[in-house]
């Protein structure tokens, strides 16, 4: 079965350089997608959009491309509580990459242990309105309960402007808590402004929260990079990705968001990406816990 692209869909980038900055030996992509392919693993019909397809051979192609070591592949928003892709690719892995799954409150626990079984360590949360409809809190609150007794974790994503009507429930979720792309935050306004203090505030005060700082082509508000191959693109992030780096060292990831979904004005060179990481983690130290400790931590704790 295929499926139309939505209009104006930007395809991922082929090609990438490669980075000049060299990856710790171990390094783990914590954030990345599979999509379909759509023949083999069909989208959902509820999806809000309809993607390339984006599977694991073109992800580990990029892996080995980049240095990267490990994968840890969070189910994609265009197939539902369809987790059969991402478990695919996590099955095809040799034990390289962990998963991150959506499910729903009916899911029984032959199903969750099969998950587990084949690499997924937590679920996600999604509350941006744009991608997915409204999930009751008390639903997403008993899945968090029972995926605890697994020991995973639940990953939220949200927008900035969100965060004073979530917190609540988000400091209530008894798991660890991981926030994608450090919330969204608007790079426009001050890195010393409210909004962002708010955001540095909420991971003070809850130890269990962990943030990746992903996604500057996503938050970037200065528009599409000068391909210079010196990681100086998306500069107006970086300040943000750095002030949570040098405060939570032990509570950060980073990835690359390949295939990079509902992109509109640009696609990123993966390349690129990766030279940024020496901007928000400016020493060994620090990158050694971005992109091996960290994620190791989390998803294969057994091999520590």
């Amino acid at each position: 079965m295929t499926s139309t692209k939505t209009s104006g869909w930007l395809d991922w980038y082929q090609g990438p350089a490669k980075p000049r900055f060299q990856l710790p030996a171990g390094a783990v992509d914590a954030h990345c997608h599979v999509f379909g392919p759509g023949a083999e693993f069909p989208f959902a019909p509820e999806r809000k959009y309809t993607p390339c397809d984006a599977g694991k051979r073109e992800l580990y192609a990029l892996r080995d491309h980049l240095g990267f070591a490990r994968n840890v592949i969070v189910q994609a928003t265009c197939h539902g509580a369809d987790n059969r892709a991402m478990v695919d690719a996590c099955l095809a892995s040799n034990g390289r990459a962990r998963g991150v799954a959506t499910v729903r409150r009916d899911i029984g626990d032959e199903e969750l242990q099969r998950l587990h079984d084949s690499g997924v360590r937590g679920v996600r949360f999604n509350f941006v309105k744009r991608l997915v409809d409204f999930t009751p809190k008390e639903e997403l609150m008993e899945i968090a309960g029972r995926i605890a007794t697994l020991g995973w974790h639940v990953v939220i994503y949200f927008e900035a402007r969100d965060l004073p009507e979530l917190r609540d429930f988000f400091t209530a979720l008894p798991t660890i808590v991981v926030v994608d792309h450090m919330g969204r935050p608007d790079v426009g306004k001050p890195v010393d402004g409210p909004e962002f203090a708010l955001f540095l505030a909420f991971m003070r005060d809850n130890a269990n929260v962990w943030c990746k700082v992903s996604c500057p082509e996503r938050l970037s508000v200065q528009g599409p990079p000068a391909l210079d191959g010196e990681g100086r693109a998306y500069r107006d992030v970086a300040p943000f990705a750095r002030r949570i780096v040098r405060e939570f060292p032990d509570r950060v990831l980073w990835g690359t968001d390949w295939p990079h979904p509902n992109l509109t004005d640009h696609m990123p060179d993966d390349g690129l990406l990766v030279d940024f990481i020496p901007h928000i983690a400016p020493t060994p130290e620090l990158q050694r816990k971005l992109l091996v400790d960290n994620p190791m931590r989390l998803y294969w704790p057994e091999e520590l």
